[in-house]
């Protein structure tokens, strides 16, 4: 069932377009991720959607709602991460929670939200004396308290370090798991592969593709890299090179010094014929591994830049 969609949203500052014409649709239950490099207009987006900021040009519905005629409906079903400021510092997560379930009719009980949101041994802590990944798991438990069908984080675990970040990510699979339908902007490829149902990558205002992640890498290639490191130097990975080119499963080889890079359909036979190739030979292999095809290559491949966190 699809639980919001997005149709032909635009809207400028001025001279800057920050979003040019974006559509998608987000299913119930799902996590839907918008990802983008700076400036790509994912955050207006997610504004526009949140009623924050008015289109210039668009369609918003919530099924059958929309912000014209039912804004109060609306904000009763969504949930929207705050930023830090938004918190009073010297109140405590508890104390922060049962504030903002105090301008709902009905809310999640405190406690609940605390467990989830894995705060439960901070409860009576300032907001003050907790830690960035602390605060962030804190905004996200301001934005359950209402109990909402529909979650929106915007790039949520961004400063944090890896491990959390992955307290974070914990969670989001958690509102999965409860039913919720998730709305996430990131930075993070790896993010992104490792939460999502669909993926929208947005570049300068306009949607280049919406998928899953695993068909978006499928789309690309269906080639694997295998990688190769020769202790025996610079002649030996030439000579495996000219091997390899005339292998019916390599679809192409690049070398750099002694590290050999080849793309093949089929790792398991390329691998076979080229060890049986560097024992004749005496070859000694130093490093072998094969890389799978990952979402940054994708977004590579689509908007032709490096990704940049």
């Amino acid at each position: 069932m699809t639980v919001l969609e997005v149709k032909n949203l635009q809207k400028s500052f001025g001279t800057i377009r920050a979003v040019q014409d974006i559509s998608f649709s987000v299913k119930a239950g799902e996590v839907f991720t918008i990802i983008g490099p700076n400036g790509a207009g994912k955050t207006t987006t997610l504004e526009m959607i949140e009623g924050l900021v008015t289109p210039d040009q668009g369609d918003i519905h919530f099924g059958e709602l929309n912000w014209n005629q039912d804004a109060i409906a609306i904000k009763k079903m969504i949930g929207v991460q705050p930023q830090s400021s938004a918190m009073f510092d010297l109140l405590t997560p508890e104390e922060n929670l049962n504030l903002f379930a105090s301008f709902y009719e009905q809310s999640r009980p405190t406690d609940e939200i605390l467990n989830l949101i894995n705060l439960t041994d901070h409860r009576s802590n300032r907001v003050k004396k907790l830690s960035g990944g602390q605060r962030q798991r804190l905004a996200i438990g301001l934005a359950m308290i209402s109990d909402p069908d529909i979650i929106f984080l915007d790039e949520p675990t961004t400063g944090l370090d890896p491990q959390a970040r992955r307290n974070i990510w914990d969670i989001i699979l958690e509102l999965k798991n409860l039913g919720k339908t998730t709305i996430l902007t990131t930075h993070y490829m790896e993010e992104a592969e490792k939460l999502s149902d669909r993926v929208c990558i947005v570049d300068q205002g306009l949607i280049v593709t919406v998928d899953t992640p695993a068909a978006l890498i499928e789309k690309l290639t269906k080639e694997r890299e295998i990688r190769l490191t020769f202790l025996d130097g610079i002649e030996a990975a030439l000579e495996t090179e000219l091997f390899s080119k005339n292998l019916a499963s390599v679809a192409r080889a690049e070398r750099e010094g002694t590290s050999l890079k080849l793309w093949t359909l089929h790792p398991e036979n390329t691998l076979y014929d080229l060890f049986k190739f560097t024992k004749e030979k005496e070859f000694q292999v130093e490093q072998v591994s094969i890389r799978e095809m990952s979402l940054e290559d994708v977004f590579i491949s689509f908007t032709g830049k490096e990704w940049r966190d």
